[in-house]
């Protein structure tokens, strides 16, 4: 989806927050697997991780590289803030998980989630990101290109 983008404000941490953004969405189509299906007949609230962490994939590495563009290296997951609104059952059809950018500073950024379908929205969720040197095992600062290429979904 695309829309205008929201209000962009640098806060007094040198972050790029974004206020009301109805900004393009990265969307991730992903099926319900059998295996996602707990006793009670639905998708595990575990298992919605891994349905972010397909679309945080699709979003920062599959997508880039099939646009000839650099993926993302070195990231790490700092929080996950999921809520649950309606149980998913297992479907034929996929799920859509919509994401978006919704703060950026020169280290980390944040991405906001939507599991949902035409009709129901059952899940949303926040995940912090932070720009990791392996070789250093230290935070390093995002390149330009990832800074452009984050700013496209804020």
């Amino acid at each position: 989806m695309v829309g205008p983008v929201g209000v962009l404000t640098a806060n007094r941490y040198r972050c790029l927050v974004v206020e009301h953004s109805l900004a393009q969405r990265h969307v991730f189509l992903r099926m319900v697997r059998f295996a996602d299906i707990d006793s009670q007949g639905h998708v595990n609230n575990v298992r919605f991780f891994d349905y972010l962490e397909d679309a945080r994939w699709g979003m920062l590495h599959v997508d880039p590289y099939k646009a000839g563009e650099p993926p993302f290296k070195g990231l790490v997951v700092t929080r996950h803030e999921i809520d649950y609104l309606r149980p998913l059952g297992l479907r034929a059809e996929p799920v859509r998980v919509e994401s978006w950018v919704t703060e950026i500073s020169p280290v980390r950024f944040t991405l906001k989630y939507e599991i949902l379908d035409d009709d129901e929205l059952y899940v949303t969720a926040t995940s912090k990101l932070v720009a990791y040197d392996a070789e250093r095992a230290a935070p390093r600062r995002l390149t330009e290109d990832e800074m452009a290429y984050l700013k496209r979904f804020a």
